[in-house]
Formats: structure tokens, sequence, C-alpha cells
């Protein structure tokens, strides 16, 4: 009778037959080539690799040299995506501590990559191991720089992955002067917050009996987290090199400018342009704020019209009234009143609060919008970014034009809660600095229309685009979109449908059919029995729930309006729970995501269209189970995280630049 472990190596697979003994001894032994197997299978595949037939299953580019130059480090910008998450971790000695405490040193940067040592994948948690491996002999011939760098590697199988084995798993990997630390958890229940936190999605494999086989499926993902425990990249298969990691690591450890009170745009951009608290990890005790003081977040006005004049790679002409031509006045006069707190009932609330800049011109904290005094909005604020190319308004598509669309908000009892048009209209009469402004803008003082054209001016000059999709696929740029973004557009034109609905021309993309569907998610909001809620858990300080019955919640809230989508406004029982095709364009900075702000992030968002959406007797006949493998999956997320124009920071920066409105004038 044999154990057997099988690795696969190219085409072949070793098969290594060792007796089946019961003593401790031997077990400890069976452990010790465990290891040495695995590792065998990992770091003896390149050298080997030219005898092997070729593998049905391309190698990942961490295994071999780049086919390009990496870039000088300090010569690029890592922007910061939110703080790494915390949770509760043992050593290889078994000892108890988080992870946290290994990050946050003010000299150290990190390398977190999540793994389970039996994994025979050999583009999954080898291709971790391999690539973290030739760092570790890259920091021995440079000590300095192992001085300020720390490995660690977190497996996601406790159940089999003990103390002793991490340990067993990282005898044959430590090297000298090299700091790599070799983690699991005491429990499921330990790190399943971790592996939620991180966006670490797993899912384990079971036999025909229903036994648990010590695999899973996952997603391969290694973080780069920098001194202030700031995550600073994310990398996948086709990513991970072990060149381009160095680069990234020595980029971070570049010294920082020091932040001067009187120039603030010193700041760097990655914090500069990001949310102001993000409060990511609010959920454990030790949560620390990051907001950035506002005093030092001043902006730098931008030549906002070249959107307009000059679209963007991969945006068409900007369609325009032709009866209003867009002007540099009409776009400046039009970001003071978007921005102008003193156009809400009690002088507080502006266009900006719910369309915020630096959240996608959204809002990334709420699945549904807030208004003055904290009234309930039934829908996610949609993003503004292209907006100038929508032939229709609000998730619903009740208006068509711009000018016409700003004064909804304006006027609902629930958003600004201006009781009438000439109301506004007084404020910015009776407001000093805007004496001249209309006139000198339009020829008249302020009034309905006007106030409508201004803002909608500003809002018609929010076009980004020129993304790293647009580069390749419309400026011809070979290495601008990576491979696994190549694939998921392939799956997006093809086997997933999505362009069905989010079209791709020829010319240019607009990613929308401006047309309205039905996905069920509208209806199943609707339809669900909201009488068998269970306890709510309400997180009310950092790290202390409370878990609240639903008949309390409901003595003290407003109780949820139906939302029935277009037959709103059509009346016509056809266009129940149908909602308007939303822009891709920058979708990756628009969470949370449908008309509802249900879904929080993109992959889960592919995730339910590859469901089928949710039957109903309405839904769109577009809507269908797509059977996308999780690695399809995975492609296609990163392909829409490629649609992200280069000037994004640019638009926020003059957003930034713009007064908020002083109730004194």
């Amino acid at each position: 009778m044999y154990n057997r472990w099988h690795y696969n190596v190219g085409m072949k697979s070793v098969v290594v037959g060792l007796a089946s003994w019961t003593d401790v001894e031997t077990d400890k032994l069976l452990k010790a080539y465990e290891t040495f197997f695995l590792v065998f299978a990992v770091f003896a595949l390149p050298q080997a690799n030219a005898d092997i037939k070729q593998s049905a299953q391309p190698l990942a580019p961490g295994y071999s040299d780049l086919k390009f130059t990496v870039p000088i480090p300090g010569t690029y910008k890592l922007p910061a995506l939110g703080l790494a998450s915390d949770g509760n971790v043992l050593d290889s000695e078994g000892r108890a501590t988080s992870l946290h405490n290994l990050m946050g040193n003010p000299d150290k940067v990190v390398l977190l990559s999540f793994i389970y040592s039996t994994c025979s994948d050999i583009n999954g948690c080898p291709l971790a191991t391999a690539v973290f491996h030739k760092i570790k002999n890259r920091l021995e011939k440079e000590p300095d720089l192992a001085s300020r760098l720390r490995l660690i590697t977190l497996s996601f199988n406790p159940e089999h992955d003990t103390s002793e084995r991490m340990k067993a798993y990282g005898a044959t990997l430590e090297g000298k002067g090299v700091e790599w630390h070799f983690l699991t958890t005491q429990s499921e229940k330990e790190l399943q917050p971790i592996l939620k936190a991180y966006k670490q999605t797993t899912e384990k494999i079971y036999d025909a009996k229903g036994k648990f086989t010590n695999t899973y499926n996952h997603n391969l993902r290694v973080y780069l987290i920098d001194q202030h425990k700031q995550l600073r990249n994310i990398y996948n298969t086709e990513l991970l090199h072990s060149d381009t990691l160095i680069s990234d690591i020595k980029t971070l450890l570049q010294p920082e400018a020091k932040i001067s009170q009187s120039t603030p745009n010193n700041l760097d951009k990655s914090t500069l342009y990001g949310a102001g608290d993000n409060k990511l990890d609010y959920q454990n005790k030790d949560y620390q704020t990051n907001s950035i003081a506002l005093a030092r977040r001043k902006g730098q006005p931008a030549d906002l019209q070249k959107t307009i004049t000059q679209a963007p790679l991969g945006l068409p002409s900007v369609p325009v009234l032709e009866d209003s031509p867009i002007t540099v006045e009409k776009i400046s006069l039009g970001r003071k009143l978007f921005y102008d707190r003193r156009l809400s009932i009690n002088n507080t609330f502006s266009c900006g609060v719910c369309h915020i800049p630096e959240q996608g011109f959204t809002s990334n904290e709420m699945a549904t919008a807030v208004g003055v005094e904290g009234r309930t909005v039934r829908r996610n604020s949609p993003t503004l970014y292209n907006v100038a190319y929508m032939k229709s308004l609000f998730h619903d598509s009740r208006e068509n034009t711009l000018e016409q669309q700003v004064w909804g908000p304006l006027l609902a009892h629930n958003e600004m809660a201006n009781p009438s048009i000439g109301y506004v209209i007084d404020k910015v009469k009776d407001s000093t600095d805007y004496d001249g402004l209309f006139e000198k803008t339009f020829g008249k003082p302020p009034g309905m229309e006007t106030i409508g054209m201004a803002i909608a001016s500003y809002e018609r000059a929010l076009n980004s685009a020129n993304s790293p999709f647009d580069r390749w696929y419309y400026g011809n740029d070979s290495k601008a979109l990576a491979a696994n973004a190549q694939r998921g557009l392939q799956l997006f034109t093809g086997k997933a449908g999505c362009s069905q609905c989010h079209t791709i021309n020829k010319e240019y993309a607009l990613f929308t059919n401006n047309k309205l569907h039905n996905t069920g998610l509208g209806y199943a909001d609707a339809m669900t029995d909201k009488t068998t809620k269970p306890a709510q858990r309400v997180q009310v300080s950092p790290g202390v729930y409370v878990d609240v019955a639903p008949e309390i919640i409901a003595s003290v809230a407003e109780p949820k309006a139906n939302d029935l989508g277009r037959y709103e406004v059509t009346q016509n029982p056809q266009d129940r729970w149908r909602y308007k095709t939303p822009s891709l364009r920058n979708v990756q900075l628009t969470a949370p995501y449908m008309h509802n702000g249900s879904i929080t992030s993109l992959r889960e968002v592919v995730e339910f269209y590859n469901r089928g959406g949710i039957a109903n007797e309405n839904l769109d006949p577009l809507i269908k189970p797509l059977h996308l493998t999780s690695t399809e999956i995975d492609d296609l997320t990163v392909f829409l995280e490629s649609l992200t124009g280069d000037n994004t920071e640019e638009l926020i920066s003059d957003a930034f630049a713009a007064p908020i409105g002083d109730r004194d004038k």
C-alpha cells in the first residue's frame, strides 16, 4: 500500500510512493517528503522544462525572463489602494500574532501571498512560492534591500497546514538574512474574515463521497503593502514576476517628499486623489483614521474644454446643443454651481456631495444616496464620467438632456430639497460672488435655463478615456493591455456576451447601448418578503457590533419604498424593473454597482451575470447563465479594470480647486 503525491511538471507527473507506516517518526518523514516534492515541483520545473514536452497549460511569465525592460524604480507611482486588512494568525512556532503586527514598520515593505501547501497547479500557489524564492535569492545578494522587505506566506488551508507543517514547508525556502514568515490560522473561523477582506476567493473541492480533498479552486493573488499598511499593488498570475516586484518594492522605498504646509500639492498623488478617509479595516478595534486634512488637498484648475474639443482616445466627439456652444466661461460657472452647498435648502448640500470626484463622481461609501438631513434616496448615485454621451439620464431614463436633469436633484425633497425653481434662482441672485457672472457668460441674469446650461456644461466636460484598453484597441499599442485583459476582452465580446449591451464600435466605445434591461435585481428587491428578515448586525464603532431586531429598525426607519424602474415613467407593465445600461468606462472607480448599489465588487458583478441574473417574468432575454470558469471570471474582471481613463487625476484635482460656497456671501 502506498501514499502518493502527484505534482504536474509540464505534461509529466512526479509520482512518489512511500511505504505507509503509522508510527510518529514515519509520519514526520512523510511530511518532510511532502515538502520536498512540492519544492521540487516549483523549482526544478524551469530548469527541466527544456526536456519536457510542451504543457497544455502555458507557464506563467514569472517562471521565465521578462520580455520587456523593467521600469526604473522611482520613475513611476504606485497608487494607494486602501489600508491592508488585519487578521489573527499563527506563526510557524504556533504563536498567536496578527497581520498588522507584521506590517506598518516605517522601514519595511511587505509582500503577502496566500497559498496552500498541497497545491499542484503550477501556475497557482507554486508560482507565488517560486517568485518569492527568486526574490529571496536576490535579497541574499542585496542585504540593504533584504533589511527593508518582509515576505509573508499565509495558508488558506488551516485544517491541513498547521504551524508545524508551515514550519516544514518553509524550512527549505528560508534564506540567510531574509525575513520570510510562514503563517496559518487557528481555524476556518479566524481565516474567513481575512480572505473576505483581501477578496481572496477560494472554493473547497470534495470527492464523490463528500470528503474534502485538501484541494481548492482559487485565484492567485500577491499583495504589495507599504510602510504605512497601505496596499500599493495586487499581482495575479500574469503580472507576478520577481523583476517587476523588485522594481515596485524599490519604488516604494524611495525617500518620500516631505509635506509642506505651504505647498499642499506635494502630497503623493495616490493619496491626494483617494477617498478622504476610506475607512478600510474599520471593523477592527485598532482602526486608525487615514483622513487627509482638507487644508492639504488643494487642487489645480485644468483645461476642461479640451475634453470636449478633443475627445480622449476611445470616445467620439462630444454631442452638444446647437443653440448652446460650450465655452470656458460656462464650464467655470457650472463647476462653481456644482460644488456650491448653498444650492440646497439648508446651505449644506451640493451636487458634489453625492457625485464625489475622488470616488468616481459617485459615492463609494453608500449603496444608495442620502440627501439633506440624512433623507433616504432609493437609488445609487450614478457616475458622471462621460455623462455627455448619455442619451437619457437617471436609472429609469426619465430625462433626455443634462440641462433638464440638473433640476431633478435640486428640487427633490429627499435630495437638495429646494421648494421651487424660483427659490434656487433667488439664492443665486442674492449671493454676491455670482454678481455679473451670468451676465458675462450668458448675457442675462440667472434663470432656470442658464443655471441648467451652466451645470450641464461642466458635466459635459467630465470625459475620460485613453485607457489601457483604448491604447491597445484603438491606438495599436501592443503592450498597453495585459494578456489576461485581452482574454477578458475576448470573453466580453464573445462567450460572456457583455458587448450586446455594453457596446464597442470600430471607431469608439461608449460601453453602453443607452437602453434599459431587467436583470432581476429590481424584481428580487421589490418582491422579497421583508417580514422574515433576521436580526441585522450594526457596527456602532470600530470593532463593536450589535445585533438589532428588524422590528426595532422598522420602528425608527422610513419604510423602504418599492422601486419599479422604468414602469414608474411609462406605466407599461413590460417596463417593470427595467433600468438603464450604465457605461463601463472607469467602472473600477465607481463601486458599489447596479441601480441599488447592492453589489460591492466588479468580480461579484461578473458572478451575478454568470448565474444568469434573477428569474422573473420580465427578465431580459439577453440575461442567461454564461458558464464562465473561475479563471474566465478573473480575466473578465481584469478587462473591466483596464477601462480607467488616464486623466481621472486631472479631473479630480480640478474639482478640488472649485469653491464650495460660502454661506455668508
